[in-house]
């Protein structure tokens, strides 16, 4: 199937006189007739459903689904966005290791990688993702354990060249992890150039209605973590399961499993069923949704572009833009609906405009069906000094607009009327 119908179908599908739509199976627990059943499942020789924490009827139908949607083999759901980075990082490193990572990532990841995972004894060095290979090279080190960048960063809106920061993360024996939120897997799917690991806030344009908090884990299943030598978590005995080694028992799905059977058992960050009946709501319209959200952002950062209070505006279909050519080569059918843009007066003129506005909501999120307004410097990257914002492009007078789903006239002339009063 192609994406649109995956988004309808994968995942669930209904027997004779079963629920055409995915059922909420709301229930911690499942029952057995027999000692024996359980024991296989604990000893992880069978696939079932014992616990929810581990694994649920309905986000494990959600799970095929996005798994179906990035062309991996398997995907774990947790609770958030972040939970979700934070487990695809703790799943290869752990005290003593490194990451190297992008500089120009969202300001919640920033801070998980430069100070909660450092207080872990992981240490992360941040590199300009438009650097050229020699000084990308320059931040590994004979313990780094991966590279991880997001396919289009927020807020700076810059498009990843994936295939090459895949080239570099391959020649140092480690993976590269791309948190693929903004572009969806129907604008981008990262595997396709090179990329290993894939991560979502499901909080965003997967949801897409600021439903539900969620966030997912996809394994494309392509590296090969017993050639690279760099990670014996996978490659020797787990102690915790009667020594089951995890690239022997599970091949291709080893880092996927791993990360549910010691990371969800252990810190338990797991996505409900109705939570995951949500997101499934969500998925099934994506395609639409996502391709009507980049019409409408195009059209509105090109009225920006040319509006003479707007200082600059960052949005990769716009031919100056600086990762115009990465997204024709990465994100052909549109960019999200996510734009930056920056107003002449910096930090009083941008409060003035969001202030001003009519219909578009101030929020401290973003990917919504209805359109949306935030300053980073005060609110999702507030915690960052003056120079990590400028390092991951922000300006002080810079306004993260994401554009939804109303009539594009409509749109317009809320901006217009509130750029007047900035």
């Amino acid at each position: 199937m192609e994406r649109e119908s995956l988004c309808l179908y994968a995942g669930y599908s209904p027997k004779n006189g079963e629920p055409q739509t995915l059922p909420i199976y709301q229930s911690t627990t499942f029952k057995y007739t027999s000692t024996e059943e359980v024991t296989r499942l604990f000893d992880l020789k069978e696939a079932g459903f014992f616990y929810s924490r581990l694994g649920n009827p309905t986000v494990d139908a959600v799970e095929q689904k996005i798994a179906a949607l990035e062309g991996g083999v398997g995907a774990l759901c947790t609770s958030s966005g972040q939970a979700a980075n934070a487990f695809a990082i703790l799943n290869v490193a752990s005290a003593g290791d490194h990451v190297v990572s992008s500089s120009t990532i969202y300001g919640g990841t920033f801070n998980l990688f430069a100070v909660t995972l450092k207080k872990m004894g992981i240490e992360v060095t941040f590199v300009d993702p438009d650097a050229s290979d020699e000084e990308i090279q320059k931040a590994f080190r004979p313990n780094t354990k991966a590279l991880f960048g997001e396919t289009i960063a927020n807020p700076r809106i810059a498009v990843l060249d994936i295939e090459r920061f895949a080239a570099i993360a391959h020649r140092n024996g480690v993976p590269l992890i791309v948190d693929n939120t903004f572009a969806t897997p129907i604008l981008c799917r990262p595997f396709e150039f090179g990329a290993d690991i894939v991560v979502h806030s499901t909080t965003k344009y997967m949801d897409g209605h600021a439903l539900q908090m969620g966030g997912v884990i996809v394994d494309s299943g392509n590296f090969d973590w017993a050639a690279s030598g760099r990670f014996p978590d996978f490659t020797e005995p787990d102690e915790s399961y009667h020594g089951i080694v995890y690239t022997q028992a599970f091949g291709k799905a080893a880092y996927i499993v791993k990360a549910r059977v010691q990371l969800m058992r252990d810190l338990g960050a797991c996505q409900s069923a109705n939570g995951a009946f949500l997101i499934n709501q969500g998925l099934e319209t994506l395609p639409l949704r996502i391709r009507e959200h980049s019409r409408n952002a195009d059209a509105v950062a090109h009225w920006l572009e040319k509006h003479p209070k707007v200082e600059f505006v960052r949005y990769p279909t716009l031919e100056g833009d600086p990762y115009h050519a990465a997204a024709q080569k990465y994100l052909p059918e549109g960019c999200s609906g996510v734009i930056s843009f920056s107003l002449k007066g910096g930090r009083e003129a941008g409060a003035r405009f969001i202030d001003s506005l009519k219909m578009a909501s101030l929020l401290v999120h973003v990917a919504d069906i209805r359109t949306c307004v935030l300053h980073p410097a005060s609110s999702t990257h507030r915690q960052l000094s003056d120079e990590q914002l400028i390092a991951a492009g922000i300006t002080p007078g810079m306004v993260r607009l994401s554009v939804g789903l109303e009539n594009l006239n409509d749109i317009i002339a809320d901006l217009k009327q509130a750029l007047e009063q900035a």
